[in-house]
């Protein structure tokens, strides 16, 4: 039987070897990292190691880093009434972009009526004119993606950011798929606070961060209890879990120049053979995505019919985002980008990683042309 093919990375990518050694490592460190005794110091080192690792991948402070248990909680964190920076305005609502992930939508701590939506234009990249349009009013924390995680599409975060700042407001960034894969950094991206996790670049499932630029007030912890990442987040530290995230963070950023080519590459012959089918539609196709990400839709095939499909043949692939998985809905990124719940409910998205090859793209390729045919020999049968 021929070797499975993983073109899932955007969901979760394997462990990297400078991770799982790192995390080995960890595990025979003794000690909490909260004790002051030689032990406890040892642990509180390899926490301390990786958060300046993580806050250099993000040009930060490594006293600004936040320690989670993944993405979603550092989303969740991050969207708090009352945030402020250098002494400003303290936020009073909250802006989200209408492709965000779940853990963003569903808007943390800010009541339903403090909310609004900011739409989409048909390339799938934020509405800058809608945006400033609902920037109109009290003071706002706005959430807009770095990259989205269905169609790869780079939003237009920085020139956001000069909207937010102008009109007294902040601006959160969920940069989970994004690190590791494009550069930028918060002076770059005008970010006052930033979502990571190390499971899309390589580190572990379970742990993430919320990064916060100079100067930003009023974070209330969801957890509380002991006084564990400056109070801002209690409960032991997961050590060897936050020291595989450093780890991986340093290798991401390593080789994300080199590895970006190669998926960038190949994701642009795996389009171009997909696009041999008539009426594929490829999503934000016409502007900035991830090196490595292609959603794609065919009239009249169903997701879960082709991720079947591809499963059969032995490659793993998805149909929007992992977190919905089970689930057999429409993709709210394809219905905010104005397409119609047919294709919203035969998006299939594919991702490449570090080791994805050639031979894999071509495998991919194979498959897809027995699951089109196949679709086509059943149009004309029942035409």
């Amino acid at each position: 039987m021929a070797e499975r093919i993983y073109l899932d990375w955007n969901a979760t990518t394997p462990l990297r070897p400078e991770a799982k050694a790192a995390i080995a490592h960890a595990w025979d460190t003794g000690g909490n990292p909260s004790s002051v005794h030689a032990e406890g110091r040892q642990a509180r080192q390899l926490v301390e190691d990786a958060r300046a690792a993580v806050a250099a991948a993000v040009g930060a402070e490594a006293a600004n880093v936040i320690f989670t248990s993944g993405g979603t909680e550092a989303n969740s964190l991050a969207l708090t009434p009352g945030l402020r920076r250098n002494k400003g305005p303290a936020v009073e609502r909250l802006l989200i972009s209408a492709i965000e992930h779940a853990s963003v939508l569903s808007g943390g701590r800010f009541a339903a009526e403090a909310t609004a939506r900011i739409g989409v234009t048909r390339t799938g990249v934020v509405d800058l004119d809608r945006l400033r349009a609902l920037l109109d009013g009290p003071p706002a924390l706005v959430s807009i993606m770095l990259a989205n995680n269905e169609t790869g599409a780079i939003q237009p975060v920085a020139e956001a950011a000069g909207m937010v700042h102008a009109a007294g407001g902040l601006l959160h960034v969920d940069a989970i798929q994004a690190l590791g894969k494009i550069p930028f950094d918060l002076a770059s991206i005008g970010a006052d606070l930033v979502s990571l996790s190390a499971h899309k670049i390589g580190g572990p499932k379970g742990v993430g961060a919320l990064v916060l630029a100079e100067g930003v007030e009023g974070l209330a912890p969801l957890l509380r209890g002991g006084g564990q990442e400056k109070g801002r987040r209690a409960g032991t530290e997961d050590v060897a879990g936050i020291a595989g995230f450093g780890a991986a963070a340093k290798a991401a950023l390593a080789c994300r120049e080199r590895d970006a080519a190669r998926m960038e590459g190949r994701r642009e012959r795996l389009e171009a053979g997909l696009q041999a089918t008539p009426g594929t539609v490829v999503f934000a196709e016409e502007v900035q995505r991830l090196p490595n990400t292609v959603l794609f839709a065919v009239p009249g095939l169903r997701a879960e019919t082709a991720v079947i499909g591809f499963d059969l043949a032995g490659i793993a692939v998805s149909s929007g985002s992992a977190c919905s998985s089970g689930k057999v809905q429409p993709s709210h990124v394809v219905e905010a980008m104005g397409f119609g719940p047919e294709l919203a409910l035969g998006a299939v998205r594919l991702s490449l990683g570090w080791s994805t090859t050639e031979a894999d793209v071509g495998r991919a390729l194979e498959a897809w042309r027995k699951l089109a045919d196949s679709l086509l020999r059943g149009r004309r049968n029942t035409a």
